[in-house]
């Protein structure tokens, strides 16, 4: 592990304080690391895809991203909006949880999977539909690890695997 010093006015290094207590922070330590990977990861998120850059060939970055969104069910037109756009993305979709709130509205949460820019786009359309309210989109860069594989007698498609970067 590699240290590092840092200087603070004393107005700032007082924010920082409270920051650290209102989160819960033991140590100045974990929040700057917590400060760094959020910062790291949104870079790497900002980075164009290739599509978007124009290079083809060059796979895009993956992330995973939960997408929490309220709506009111009763309505029937933003249940089948948010419906057939989730169908519409089945290959983006790992898994949805619905919650109902009251008797009326309903709190969903999706996990999506994929390229960077497909994902971003999907939860930007789901939570941008007409009906839908109170959205959120939370978004982890990933990286693949080794190569594609199977696990022992299987037979479906191999796959690869994900893990956030540090």
């Amino acid at each position: 592990m590699q240290r590092f010093t840092i200087s603070l006015d004393d107005a700032l290094a007082a924010q920082f304080d409270a920051f650290l207590a209102g989160k819960g922070y033991v140590n100045r330590s974990e929040a700057v690391r917590d400060l760094i990977r959020a910062r790291l990861g949104q870079a790497v998120l900002d980075v164009p895809s290739a599509e978007e850059r124009g290079r083809a060939g060059r796979a895009c970055a993956s992330c995973v991203a939960s997408v929490s969104y309220v709506y009111d069910h009763h309505e029937q037109a933003v249940t089948a909006r948010v419906m057939d756009l989730q169908h519409d993305h089945h290959d983006l979709v790992i898994t949805s949880l619905h919650t109902h709130l009251d008797h009326h509205h309903c709190l969903e949460t999706v996990v999506l999977r994929g390229p960077t820019a497909a994902v971003q786009a999907f939860a930007q359309q789901l939570v941008a539909l007409r009906g839908v309210r109170h959205g959120n989109i939370h978004l982890v860069p990933l990286t693949q690890t080794g190569r594609a594989h199977r696990h022992g007698l299987d037979t479906s498609d191999p796959h690869r695997h994900y893990t956030p970067l540090s």
